[in-house]
């Protein structure tokens, strides 16, 4: 199965402040805020959510797409995806913006606040679907992630005219785009991510309710943080997948990306949709006890074992012939 993973690719700037942000806010005067936070630590990190999912797809075994515009800087970030499994070559290069960068912040509290810059992303919006799929000789699924906004919507449009099936995840750029905006972009979706909060900020923008929002995509996937995640449909009863134990909590920043990269994986395997969420979870496991979205390294054996503790023998018996990890 083919999947474009078409989103934002960008450097990240990751900081820690050794404090809570609530600490900084007073009640009464959240209208008029200055703050600046002093942090301990600054890495440098390849990131942006289409190069997260590619890369979480790519190094569990499966053959992402890549799909999105990136500067004259990409050369080492291009190398570095295509070391770990991903198809590069319908990326655009821009010949005068830089790469974007996301630039966040997380407290003691695992709460983050963020900046992002879009630099050549905002040129996404001259990418066309079709020559992808003539290329790689169709699509079965296009991801369609946060990115500059008219890239988005002109690919979910796209993807409609050509009868491509696609995922929308419209995530960051909620808070940007407007409801008539968001409605274009999820409705007819095959998979429709979101976390708890995206997925009431969706039906407030849009004035759907979520009964509305079952009827207009297939699969509803949410993402509960600690709690798991849940999927829906009107075509089963709800799913509540639980998350593995951590090894241990370092880094939040690319956990949902990580999440969709195992779903989609397991999606590409044909594998049933809970399989796909539980792959989903344990890959996001991997990025939370990693610092940077794309540090993790996944050893083949250690993730089968992982999976059986949290979900079973029956379901690493089943990821098993699929799973092609980097290490053994």
């Amino acid at each position: 199965m083919k999947i474009a993973v078409s989103a934002s690719i960008a450097t990240d700037h990751l900081m820690r402040f050794p404090g809570r942000f609530r600490d900084s806010f007073v009640e009464g005067a959240l209208d008029n805020i200055t703050l600046s936070f002093l942090v301990d630590e600054l890495e440098v990190r390849r990131g942006g959510v289409a190069g997260n999912i590619a890369f979480g797809m790519g190094v569990i075994g499966g053959s992402p797409i890549l799909v999105g515009a990136a500067g004259q800087d990409f050369d080492d970030y291009r190398s570095w995806l295509e070391r770990h499994g991903v198809d590069c070559a319908s990326v655009l290069i821009s010949e005068m913006r830089h790469t974007a960068r996301f630039i966040c912040t997380t407290d003691t509290e695992q709460n983050q606040l963020a900046s992002f810059y879009a630099g050549a992303m905002v040129e996404a919006r001259d990418i066309e679907l079709q020559p992808v799929a003539q290329r790689v000789g169709g699509l079965d699924l296009v991801l369609i992630g946060p990115n500059d906004p008219e890239a988005m919507l002109r690919h979910t449009d796209e993807c409609r005219y050509r009868g491509i099936a696609f995922a929308a995840d419209p995530s960051q750029q909620l808070a940007r785009m407007e409801g008539d905006e968001i409605r274009l972009l999820v409705d007819g979706a095959l998979f429709l991510f979101t976390n708890q909060y995206e997925a009431s900020l969706i039906e407030q923008k849009t004035g759907w309710s979520a009964d509305d929002i079952l009827g207009r995509v297939d699969v509803r996937i949410t993402t509960l943080g600690a709690k798991g995640s849940r999927i829906e449909s009107r075509r089963f009863a709800p799913v509540h997948v639980p998350v593995p134990r951590e090894e241990q909590i370092i880094d939040p920043t690319g956990v949902g990306d990580a999440f969709r990269a195992g779903f989609l994986s397991g999606y590409s395997w044909q594998l049933s949709l809970e399989r796909c969420a539980q792959i989903g979870s344990l890959l996001a496991t991997y990025a939370i006890e990693t610092v940077g979205p794309q540090e993790y390294e996944v050893s083949q054996q250690r993730f089968l074992e992982r999976l059986a503790d949290a979900y079973g023998a029956e379901a690493a018996a089943e990821v098993a012939p699929h799973l092609h990890c980097s290490r053994p």
